[in-house]
């Protein structure tokens, strides 16, 4: 790691508040107001997407059903000129606290054009999809929607159920792997800009959590956990990304602003643009860690894909070190973190490492 790199990594540890669990997963405050979404994205419109459609593939809504009986909706993309061979597929999801109609639809259409059956599906809780209550994640559940993606793909009759691999994009990065370890369906896994949850709840980031941190977030939790069980209803967390920003925060806290706060990737149904995760939405990550079999991957292939300059860099470089072979970490010259959402303005997002490795592993 670079001098210059470190000496960012320290600037930033000084700025990032711990103990605080809604700046961990950046959700924003109660839902805005119709008339404040519309202010962000000028119309609001339920089938909106933060990319154009390309004309080589097609798109078709989907639903199909998780293990735990909840309701999953997803797009389906499939390239024109597929004629009637079976083809690989890939289940993509992610970023979290996104939809589908952002970063994985992208990422979906884009290996759709490259001759892969692709599913971008919203996690349970959150988007279009089912489950109740609304806007909570879960380690467990969340992992099982990969699985319950590749269920869906693997009874397509234009997909070969042995040619199927999963992208998971930040924090449903580190779900994707978990999926990969336990579920042997699965051929070979990319990550991008991958996150661990657990790690950074439970943690905090760099690890700086004290026992005490954690300790008193624990209690706190506890304590609202009466106070959703004395109203009936769980309560949402404070802001976490800020409605403007004034120019002394964290670089990356403005990176996210700058993709799900504008036009660029602000979606109406994404918790980061517009909505907030529940107050106890950690619980589900304090001690189930996402990176415990990390190395049961093996010998399937793992590539891990990560910024230079982003803050999360960490967490694939952590990952690649724990993971037996083959595996690979690709980290992009000067990318930050969101510039793995939709490429950024120099398109960082290497489609064409993703196209080879998967076809060279989904065989």
């Amino acid at each position: 790691m670079s001098h210059a790199f470190t000496k960012k990594i320290d600037q930033m540890k000084k700025l990032i508040i711990l103990g605080l669990i809604t700046l961990l997963v950046f959700s924003h405050a109660m839902a805005q107001s119709k008339q404040k979404t519309k202010k962000m994205n000028q119309v609001v419109q339920t089938d909106f997407y933060t990319f154009k459609l390309s004309d080589k593939v097609t798109r078709e809504k989907v639903t199909f059903k998780n293990r735990y009986g909840i309701t999953l909706t997803g797009d389906l993309y499939l390239p024109k000129n597929r004629g009637n061979e079976t083809l690989a597929a890939l289940a993509v999801s992610g970023p979290f606290g996104a939809v589908k109609e952002q970063s994985s639809g992208l990422y979906a259409q884009t290996m759709a054009k490259r001759g892969f059956a692709t599913l971008a599906f919203d996690p349970s809780f959150t988007g279009e999809s089912g489950g109740t209550p609304r806007n909570v994640a879960s380690s467990d559940i969340n992992t099982e929607d990969f699985s319950a993606a590749v269920d869906y793909l693997g009874t397509q009759k234009f997909v070969d159920r042995s040619r199927i691999g999963l992208i998971g994009i930040c924090g449903f990065g580190g779900m994707a792997l978990n999926a990969t370890a336990i579920d042997k369906r699965i051929k070979a896994v990319a990550t991008a800009s991958m996150y661990d949850m657990s790690r950074v709840m439970s943690k905090g980031y760099y690890d700086k959590m004290t026992l005490e941190e954690r300790t008193k977030m624990l209690e706190q939790l506890g304590q609202q956990r009466w106070k959703d069980a004395e109203n009936g209803t769980p309560a949402f967390a404070h802001q976490g990304l800020p409605d403007k920003i004034e120019g002394n925060e964290p670089q990356f806290v403005k990176d996210y602003f700058g993709y799900y706060k504008t036009k660029r990737g602000f979606h109406s149904r994404s918790i980061n643009s517009n909505g907030a995760w529940t107050a106890t939405n950690a619980l589900s990550f304090m001690n189930m860690p996402l990176m415990t079999y990390i190395k049961e991957i093996s010998p399937r292939p793992m590539l891990l894909i990560a910024g230079e300059n982003a803050h999360s860099r960490y967490f694939s470089e952590d990952a690649y070190k724990a993971a037996n072979e083959p595996k690979e970490l690709m980290i992009i010259p000067g990318a930050v973190h969101v510039d793995l959402y939709d490429g950024g303005d120099k398109n960082y997002i290497p489609f064409d490492k993703l196209e080879s490795f998967f076809k060279t592993n989904l065989k």
